[in-house]
């Protein structure tokens, strides 16, 4: 299917950061986890083992790690693992869901180079308020905030990310007054719930629906305006309503983004310089990924599989993947701006690489809101109820 006068990017030498899910314990039941299924498979590795691992990776020229789980704090080996990353000449940052950062947690930042070689740690909090926050991420919302709070206090660079769900979209405009002015967060960063892990169980409780994306993205960009250059995204309704501009702009004006190859499954950019590893070694394309297992750390030859393993190089070709040979999307109107959207929900569910993810489709979001583009939509929001 893949257009033969079409190339795939090239990818870095080697991968230029790596995500580690170091531990499958966690002290929190999410409901929108997507790596929950993992955690109850898998099985931690030892210390040494990670050790090993680690000293692989500084070996490949691996620039960064993100470590994360299960929950990175509960293992009590951590700063091990961490001056292990430093011993091999690599950077590192953490996803954290802060409960577990105290004075003492503080404290062992600065023992040697841990704090000088942190890039960043990032708390997730999903409410202004407990009755909100724990909604999500059961009873953790005081713990998670006096975290965050603390690491401010110390100046760490600490950033925040809220995922969106039926449980706080209502919330964000309070959550975000908490977290930029009550806090001082210099910005703050969202994504959505997706059906994936514990996302699946909880779909209907929590995911959103593209009405609700419309709603909310629009609310985040007013948001924007209050607040500018503070609100980020990735993914999520915030992303999501930046890309179908980007596609009405490239329909009516011609200018074309930069950002993806149009009219192409082009949306995963990440496998040209990064990979996941999941917390028993197996090493996957992304985290998002984690059941398209590539081999393993304790094992393998991680620059080889970087270069050759079929797992990502199917992966990396789907960017040369024409939307209009795919049958669902040839008819589409907006096949040719369109980059068929994250491939994470599509393998979670249709085990597929070679589908669009029918969650982020502009010509579903438009029909289930009964618009035509994002300006009808725009010009409805602000007419008086």
């Amino acid at each position: 299917m893949a257009r033969s006068d079409i190339s795939v990017p090239k990818h870095a030498g080697a991968p230029l950061s790596v995500d580690i899910s170091i531990t499958g314990k966690c002290n929190l039941k999410c409901k929108y986890c997507f790596y929950s299924n993992e955690m109850a498979a898998l099985s931690d590795l030892s210390t040494e083992d990670w050790k090993f691992i680690i000293r692989k990776l500084g070996e490949a020229k691996v620039m960064r790690i993100t470590l994360t789980g299960g929950e990175v704090f509960t293992r009590p080996d951590i700063f091990e693992i961490i001056d292990s990353i430093i011993e091999n000449r690599m950077r590192y940052s953490i996803l954290t869901n802060g409960t577990l950062i105290d004075e003492k947690t503080v404290s062992a930042f600065y023992v040697g180079k841990r704090r000088l070689r942190l890039d960043s740690i990032q708390v997730s909090i999903d409410g202004s308020c407990p009755e909100v926050h724990n909604l999500s991420r059961p009873g953790s919302f005081d713990r998670a905030i006096n975290g965050l709070k603390l690491l401010r206090k110390e100046g760490f660079p600490a950033t925040v990310r809220v995922t969106i769900s039926r449980h706080n979209m209502e919330d964000l405009e309070n959550i975000a007054e908490l977290l930029l002015d009550d806090i001082g967060m210099p910005s703050i960063t969202n994504n959505e719930a997706s059906p994936i892990g514990a996302g699946c169980t909880y779909e209907s409780e929590v995911a959103l629906d593209h009405v609700d994306t419309l709603r909310v993205g629009l609310q985040l960009e007013k948001l924007q305006e209050k607040y500018p250059g503070r609100i980020t995204a990735n993914a999520g309704p915030f992303a999501k309503l930046r890309m179908y501009r980007e596609m009405e702009n490239a329909r009516q004006n011609g200018q074309l983004t930069n950002r993806w190859k149009m009219g192409f499954l082009s949306s995963c950019g990440g496998v040209f310089n990064k990979l996941g590893i999941l917390h028993d070694g197996s090493i996957v394309p992304c985290s998002m990924l984690h059941d398209l297992t590539m081999g393993n750390m304790l094992t393998d030859d991680i620059l080889g599989l970087w270069k050759n393993s079929p797992v990502i190089r199917q992966v990396r070709e789907r960017y040369v993947v024409p939307l209009t040979e795919i049958r669902a999307c040839a008819n589409c109107e907006w096949v040719q701006y369109c980059n068929g959207g994250c491939p994470g929900v599509t393998q979670q569910i249709q085990k597929t690489l070679l589908d669009p993810n029918w969650r982020g489709c502009y010509r579903n979001f438009l029909k289930a809101n009964g618009i035509r583009s994002i300006c009808d939509a725009v010009v409805r929001s602000g007419e008086p109820e």
